[in-house]
């Protein structure tokens, strides 16, 4: 089921609060290239690229944008002050050497170990798998944002997911348009509930079984 904008923003708001100043991250396409808009102009960030880019800022107005300057998506970007160039290798060695503080992706279905599917439905076509099997096994620390459920309307939180895993137990943070858990060995813990859903409304929603946090939000 899609999602409307207003949505796919406060998803993209609700990610920003996880990043703090100083850090690396690395944003995957759609809803997490929102992020960076949702950041304050004073924090100290710097956004990577797998393109080979340190330093990518917020989406360029609508006519501003330039054709030189894209993310690993493909899309426009912008340059913050201080930002680098530098080509693919060294981009993957960031990764590869653990200096991504976050990486933020979208995901097809997360179990309830963490387990990430992101990159293939089985008989559709898909240009590849990208960086995102390196950012989610060695990344810090890995959220994901998406639809709480698919087109169809099936929950994407799993027990077990079902499509082709992009990386075991690698995932964080699950933040949709419904609720935010946490993941850890423990398995999956409700924190946050988006308005105007309910628990009961992310029981319903969920394939997985999770637990309530003693304070978890209504935000």
């Amino acid at each position: 089921m899609g999602m409307g904008v207003d949505s796919r923003e406060r998803i993209a708001k609700r990610a920003a609060r996880e990043i703090t100043h100083g850090m690396t991250v690395n944003l995957g396409i759609g809803i997490p290239t929102l992020v960076a808009d949702y950041l304050p102009d004073e924090m100290n960030v710097m956004f990577h690229a797998e393109n080979g880019i340190l330093g990518t800022g917020p989406s360029p107005k609508k006519g501003e944008e330039d054709g030189n300057l894209c993310n690993a998506g493909g899309f426009p970007i912008t340059i913050v002050p201080g930002g680098s160039y530098f080509d693919s290798a060294v981009a993957f060695g960031i990764i590869r050497r653990g200096l991504v503080d976050v990486t933020i992706l979208g995901a097809l279905e997360v179990s309830e170990k963490g387990d990430l599917a992101n990159w293939i439905v089985p008989g559709k076509k898909v240009p590849g798998m990208g960086g995102a099997i390196e950012l989610a096994q060695k990344s810090k620390r890995v959220i994901v944002l998406m639809s709480h459920t698919n087109k169809n309307g099936s929950p994407k939180i799993l027990k077990t997911c079902s499509l082709p895993l992009t990386a075991p137990t690698c995932v964080d943070l699950i933040i949709t348009e419904m609720a935010v858990f946490e993941v850890s060995r423990e398995g999956l813990l409700l924190i946050e509930v988006m308005k105007p859903y309910t628990v009961e409304d992310v029981k319903t929603a969920t394939g997985a079984d999770f637990s309530i946090s003693e304070d978890v939000k209504l935000i």
